[in-house]
């Protein structure tokens, strides 16, 4: 969608080309199956690219604006819906009167998978955040006694392995956090430290389809095998260890000031660690053996969860109401604050409603330009005009400006006849193409908010040649190790 370049016809040809769509867009069958029409020279085709860009501004100023990602797309995915809709239903040959209600209702089950996965991911990571499981992390590493350059390396390396299991985001906050506490007003350490953790949790994403969003939709479309994510293992270490060995050089050794934070996790933690790892585990034997989407494993996880927050509620009951009577006996009545039992449903509540609505308004408005016909356009431009290695390198580099979740949709939504060493290519240069700018990720963005004033856009941009160098020694080690995976399909 961000590659929708218009066909280099010449002057008389597109003329007389665009006139004919503009009387007669039915002439021009997409697909026998799908009885779509060419709408991209139409007037409604270039309504909706200027809709979603317009939105799409709005979803990068969210910081200056401060509204809400989700609000615009959500909008434009409706009007643009309603253009093709409108479009369709004016066509005398009633074959293609149910195409919008056909393509609309994939696109929305597409998403209903993606909603639900990520709806009981995060479920499972806002519980371990309630029984303090990160919060414990946390107090570890700031009570080491660790030098700066060992904290810079103890994070970046945590955070690597972390997001392949939780994701990118809540790992770069995470360890963020653990750097800020530690730096306090060196701010030079949290500036290279935050963009280590961000490059590091970005690049761990990329070897799991649980450490990114675009990972998780390379494996529910099946296209690559979820034990072949795994060979991109170290081209996405490299991509982390060179530019996370030329940031350490900067650090001076020093130890910071010591701290004395004690946090102890609640009852349960570990049990809800190991449910989160059981349904990880469902989620994969659904799809790999009983070829079942991999959502059905996370939601019985998620009903495991349920139970045992049932427990853990009338655990706490009774605890309060033990708490209770002694205070009762000790005529202290009033004087005690009685705590909230644990409700799951609050965990449920805390999910990322903004971030799963944005997904739904991308997700629709991708759909709504491929079914105009914008993305068989790219697709003939990107992957047979400029061939499959150069176009996947520049889904990376265009993830950087662009949210790498609309780009990696569009070429989910392309499905180019490429082999699994270019589907492994645009999964890792989509999960490690962000890197190179700090708006480029979801977890750059989120630490900039954390950070604020310390890690910037600036700040970040002056060691893009670093992460760039990281970026193409991470494509070149997969191209090398991993040669066989593109022999022919």
């Amino acid at each position: 969608m961000l590659k929708q370049l218009q066909s280099k016809h010449s002057t008389i040809t597109t003329l007389i080309f665009s006139l004919l769509l503009f009387s007669f867009p039915q002439i021009t069958l997409a697909s026998e199956d799908a009885h779509l029409i060419d709408l991209t020279t139409h007037w409604i085709g270039y309504a909706s690219l200027a809709i979603f860009f317009l939105a799409y501004i709005l979803v990068i100023a969210e910081e200056k604006i401060h509204m809400r990602k989700s609000k615009s797309v959500m909008v434009a995915a409706g009007i643009i819906w309603a253009l093709i809709a409108m479009i369709y239903a004016q066509q005398t040959d009633p074959v293609f009167h149910d195409t919008a209600e056909i393509m609309i209702r994939h696109n929305l089950l597409e998403y209903a998978e993606l909603l639900l996965f990520l709806l009981s991911a995060m479920t499972y990571i806002n519980t371990m955040g309630e029984r303090g499981v990160f919060d414990a992390l946390r107090s570890w590493l700031v009570n080491q006694g660790f030098s700066l350059r060992t904290i810079f390396w103890l994070t970046g390396l945590l955070a690597f392995f972390v997001s392949p299991i939780a994701d990118n985001l809540t790992t770069a906050l995470l360890m963020s956090a653990v750097a800020m506490a530690v730096g306090g007003n060196n701010h030079k350490f949290v500036t290279l430290a935050c963009i280590n953790i961000v490059v590091a949790a970005n690049a761990g994403g990329a070897f799991s389809p649980f450490g990114d969003i675009t990972t998780l939709m390379v494996w529910q479309k099946g296209v690559i095998e979820f034990k072949d994510f795994f060979v991109l293992f170290i081209p996405s270490l490299v991509n982390w260890l060179v530019p996370a060995t030329i940031m350490s050089m900067a650090l001076a050794n020093e130890k910071p000031a010591a701290h004395n934070e004690k946090t102890v996790m609640k009852k349960g933690a570990f049990v809800v660690i190991g449910l989160f790892l059981l349904t990880i585990t469902m989620a994969v034997c659904a799809h790999n053996f009983l070829h079942l989407p991999p959502v059905i494993g996370m939601m019985t996880g998620l009903g495991f969860l349920k139970l045992y927050g049932y427990i853990i509620k009338m655990r706490d009951k009774k605890a309060f109401a033990v708490l209770n009577q002694s205070d009762s006996s000790l005529g202290l009545e009033g004087t005690v604050q009685q705590g909230q039992p644990f409700n799951i449903f609050q965990q449920l509540e805390r999910a990322e409603w903004d971030t799963l609505m944005f997904f739904y308004g991308i997700i629709l408005c991708v759909g709504g330009l491929g079914t105009i016909g914008y993305l068989s356009l790219g697709s003939q431009l990107m992957y047979v005009d400029l061939g499959p290695t150069t176009a996947n390198i520049l889904v990376g580099v265009i993830s950087a400006i662009i949210d790498n979740i609309p780009v990696m949709f569009a070429v989910l939504s392309m499905m180019p006849d490429m082999n699994t060493g270019q589907w492994l290519l645009v999964t890792l240069t989509a999960g490690v193409g962000g890197s190179l700018l700090a708006i480029g990720s979801a977890a750059g963005v989120a630490v900039m908010g954390q950070a604020r004033g310390i890690y910037t856009f600036a700040s970040h941009l002056k060691w893009t040649w670093a992460i760039a160098l990281g970026y193409a020694a991470s494509i070149l080690v997969h191209l090398w190790l991993n040669a066989d995976k593109f022999q022919p399909i």
